[in-house]
């Protein structure tokens, strides 16, 4: 890779023990190796103090302009925090490695044990970079946007806090796909593909695929199955009807935007993709098998 980092960014969003040692272990890995270590503002909040053992005051800048100021994005915890500063970081283009922290890490793709081994080999080329295309989602009511977001996982649409039957219809480029009723729908990407989408029957697709995943959440009828579409369609989905329920988008389950009835929903790819780098050496299929225990057999066994 022609790719060389100078300055590099920590970042985190959950205060626990385990997130702290990987945040002091990440720094000091980094500044051994004479990198200039930049902290999010708010990851520096969480580590409680503003300089280092050596007395030396830490550097900071704001989340937002993380992108601009360093050359690579250390993201410490688990994928839902990678999805946050996923979301934030793509514009800008800034590659971003995951050090895992959290439960199963199929984003995240190095372990704290391995961190000073990883960040090594990094820094001297050994990595790849793969590009996450991420979904756009605004609500348009009386022809005006009156919100928008993205998502790298996925866009879901759901009653809100209740089960509740909802009916509409779904177009894909102004053709018309269907009119179903069902707990809601999963609107995914390829990297979503493992995660809500995976649980909800939806089928695992490789991340270099341009393609979005649709999937029905409990629909009314067992021939509504997913469906899997180009990634450069647009979708526009039309709410007709919901019981006592207070409708929403959600955006990777971290972001939720009210609608209600007679809304457009139109969802498609954000213009700007994720670079995620991973250690020399990843392979998707190898995170499946380990993450989703593909290489189990009948009576304990594993193959390689």
């Amino acid at each position: 890779m022609t790719e060389t980092f100078k300055t590099v960014a920590i970042v985190a969003r959950r205060h626990s023990a385990s997130v702290i040692d990987s945040v002091l272990a990440t720094e000091s890995c980094l500044l051994g190796l004479g990198i200039d270590v930049v902290f999010g503002e708010k990851t520096l909040k969480l580590l409680g103090e503003s300089k280092r053992s050596d007395g030396v005051e830490r550097k900071t800048c704001a989340e937002a302009a993380l992108g601009t100021s360093a050359d690579l994005v250390v993201v410490i915890g688990g994928d839902g925090s990678l999805l946050g500063f996923g979301r934030e970081l793509a514009a800008s283009q800034v590659p971003v490695v995951g050090v895992n922290r959290g439960g199963l890490g199929f984003l995240a793709a190095i372990s704290p044990e391995q961190i000073e081994v990883k960040l090594n080999e990094i820094l001297q080329g050994q990595f790849s970079i793969e590009e996450h295309f991420l979904l756009e989602a605004s609500v348009h009511r009386d022809g005006e946007i009156i919100a928008s977001q993205t998502a790298l996982n996925d866009v879901v649409i759901n009653p809100g806090g209740t089960t509740r039957m909802m009916e509409f219809d779904l177009w894909l480029d102004d053709e018309f796909v269907y009119d179903q009723r069902s707990d809601g729908l999963i609107v995914a990407t390829p990297t979503g593909s493992t995660a809500y989408a995976l649980s909800a029957g939806g089928p695992i697709m490789h991340p270099g695929l341009d393609a979005i995943v649709i999937v029905p959440m409990f629909p009314h009828t067992l021939t509504s199955r997913p469906l899997v579409v180009p990634g450069n369609g647009t979708l526009k989905l039309r709410l007709l009807s919901v019981a006592d329920a207070e409708p929403q988008v959600s955006c990777d389950s971290q972001v939720h935007v009210p609608f209600k009835i007679g809304d457009e929903i139109i969802i498609r790819k954000y213009p700007s993709a994720l670079r995620l780098l991973y250690p020399s050496g990843h392979s998707f299929y190898q995170a499946c098998r380990s993450k989703l225990d593909w290489a189990s057999r009948l009576g304990g066994q594993r193959t390689n």
